[in-house]
């Protein structure tokens, strides 16, 4: 029998056998992190392998058998709760770099993620798509060590801090710092999805680009992302193969609005897209932003594209958190709440509080001015004006009050918020959330 002989080699690069695939997926998971857990590229690491020839002569005159040793049978991932099959390409690890400057880009210091203080650079979602784009269309290869030539290091969090035009390579840990955390259902083209293992930041941390749903179903969508061995652009189950509920949906907070390019709806659509009657997608998404603020409650379903008093008293009671009063907050969204809302800035509806569905106060909620104008049939118009004979001001009554908006009932509107000393446009005898208020009070 031979004596067992010791080869080291290191797995070739573009060898396609299972073996040499496991192999360099096993030295790619091993890599050291240093720097207080950031990962740092140095290479891969070789393998020991044991390669062992046995003859055995059994006698003389019997044939001599040789044993040759089997290609090992390819490794699979265990699955992982919450993971999304597909068969396709279930997406290798990509370990990345930490924070530092770009290379070759004649930028130097600290990283903005070590000073505290993110230097955020406008940029539009058209733009954001194209840059990444580029890595595509030159299939940089993937690296944790190297540069491209405009200066972003060729790992996942580099090809974000490109496509995002950071002034600086960031990693998975720090990018964070540069968005704002948005619902999955919210991911616009030029959001990203991110994930970051504290724990082991080169065990599972990924970070890819949203470039679009693929479906109605919101299952699926196209991800720019930077992995072995180049950028890819591909079909991605929400939100990745692999501690998919681990991903987190971020949108960069120097985005500009009213920019252009697929699915931006950043931009305020007009006040005419809200309102009693109004059915469209920007309905949609306010409600999702509302929702995401704090307003679930007042949504027993949806939100969805049909406007309906949900909608309205959740904008209302965004508005008032705002300290706004009067027109301001009368649960039609203006260019002002569009933009807190689809910034993720300003106050967050507060928890609990009146939401306009009785309590205490005993005032229904103001369902909005377009229910009050000529033409206009409604239950909330007969409430307005039973209460208005209830108040004292129902003498241009000369039948009913009903569901019809008239002039009567205007005439007896305008009668009752002089009574308050309201003149002009104060008085002008159609309701609006402070009449509405004082006359149920």
């Amino acid at each position: 029998m031979t004596v067992p002989a010791f080869e080291e080699y290191v797995p070739a690069i573009d060898c396609t056998c299972a073996g040499c695939a496991v192999r360099r997926r096993t030295a790619a998971a091993a890599l050291p992190t240093r720097q207080g857990g950031h990962p740092a590229a140095h290479g891969a690491r070789r393998a020991l392998v044991l390669v062992t020839a046995a003859g055995v002569v059994l006698s003389a005159g019997l044939a001599e058998a040789a044993t040759a040793a089997a290609d090992p049978a390819p490794v699979t991932d265990p699955a992982e709760p919450g993971d999304a099959a597909d068969p396709a390409d279930p997406g290798p690890e990509s370990p990345q770099g930490g924070p530092g400057p770009l290379q070759g880009a004649g930028t130097s210091g600290p990283p903005a993620s070590q000073t505290g203080t993110p230097v955020l650079r406008t940029t539009s979602r058209a733009d954001i798509i194209n840059r990444a784009k580029k890595w595509i269309t030159a299939q940089v290869p993937y690296s944790m060590s190297k540069y491209w030539s405009d200066g972003y290091r060729q790992d996942c969090s580099g090809y974000v801090s490109m496509a995002w035009n950071l002034p600086k390579n960031e990693w998975t840990g720090s990018l964070a710092s540069y968005g704002t955390r948005i619902a999955r259902e919210d991911l616009q083209p030029g959001d990203i999805l991110l994930f970051h293992n504290p724990a082991d930041p080169s065990k599972g941390s990924h970070v890819t680009i949203f470039g679009g749903w693929t479906d109605y179903t919101h299952t699926h969508y196209t991800a720019y992302e930077q992995t072995t061995p180049h950028t890819r652009k591909q079909t991605t189950p929400m939100a990745y193969w692999t501690n998919s509920g681990s991903y987190v949906a971020y949108r960069y907070k120097g985005l500009s609005t009213g920019t252009g390019g697929s699915g931006s709806t950043t931009a305020f659509p007009g006040a005419g897209k809200f309102g009693p009657g109004a059915n469209n997608a920007y309905v949609t998404q306010l409600g999702r932003l509302l929702v995401a603020r704090g307003g679930k409650r007042f949504y027993k379903v949806g939100p969805g594209p049909a406007w309906g008093s949900a909608d309205r008293q959740a904008t209302e009671a965004f508005q008032k958190a705002q300290g706004w009063k009067g027109k301001e907050a009368d649960g039609i969204p203006g260019p002002d709440t569009w933009r807190l809302l689809t910034g993720g800035t300003g106050r967050a509806i507060p928890v609990g509080g009146n939401s306009g569905q009785g309590g205490s106060t005993a005032v229904p909620a103001f369902p909005g001015r377009g229910y009050f104008r000529t033409g206009q049939s409604n239950s909330h118009v007969d409430r307005l004006g039973k209460q208005l004979v209830k108040k004292g001001y129902g003498k241009y009554y000369l039948s009913g009050p009903g569901p019809r908006w008239t002039e009567a009932d205007r005439r007896n509107v305008e009668a009752f918020q002089k009574a308050q000393g309201w003149r002009g446009a104060e008085a002008d005898g159609y309701p609006g959330p402070e009449t509405w208020r004082r006359l149920f009070a």
